[in-house]
């Protein structure tokens, strides 16, 4: 392979930090019990990689690198956990209406319906490839204050679909 396509870092070359999943300005930062346990994890295993780095990486310019990456996301992260908000969904255990903190199982009202199970949660805990959303997400937004029987349309690349919510728990 040609030199000319190979990149040369420097330590010169800034350090990027990779943002975090994006919370609004001025949006309170609702986490559930788990994803509080699950920022700490993070943080804790961040700690531990710097103290590894401090002792193992002999290549100063690479540690050095490698301590401000770390250091930074430290910092993003302890601003995360200090801007926590613990919600806990069991406190909502009676409650009819879709909130932080609920699994609601949407069913759709089509020919082809699907059924998706869906818990609302914080942004840091959000994955939709686990059935978890961010409280921010627009689906979220739109279940919010819901009930089971409700319709939702949803707007998808193939067109609106309906769906009715036809559960809703909150478990820890």
């Amino acid at each position: 392979m040609s030199r000319a396509f190979l990149k040369n870092e420097t330590a010169d070359d800034p350090v990027v930090i990779p943002a975090r999943a994006p919370l609004p300005p001025g949006v309170t930062n609702y986490v559930t019990p788990r994803g509080l346990l699950l920022l700490r994890t993070e943080l804790a295993d961040l700690e531990t990689e710097r103290v590894r780095l401090q002792t193992v990486e002999p290549d100063e310019t690479e540690r050095t690198r490698q301590l401000a990456l770390i250091n930074g996301k430290i910092v993003a992260l302890n601003s995360r956990i200090a801007s926590a908000t613990v919600v806990h969904p069991h406190d909502h255990a009676d409650d009819p209406v879709v909130r932080f903190g609920a699994t609601v199982t949407l069913t759709g009202r089509s020919e082809s319906a699907t059924t998706r199970q869906l818990t609302i949660v914080g942004v840091d805990e959000a994955d939709a490839t686990q059935g978890l959303i961010a409280f921010t997400a627009p689906l979220a937004r739109s279940l919010q204050g819901k009930r089971v029987g409700d319709i939702i349309t949803l707007r998808t690349p193939r067109g609106n679909e309906e769906l009715a919510i036809t559960s809703l728990s909150f478990t820890a």
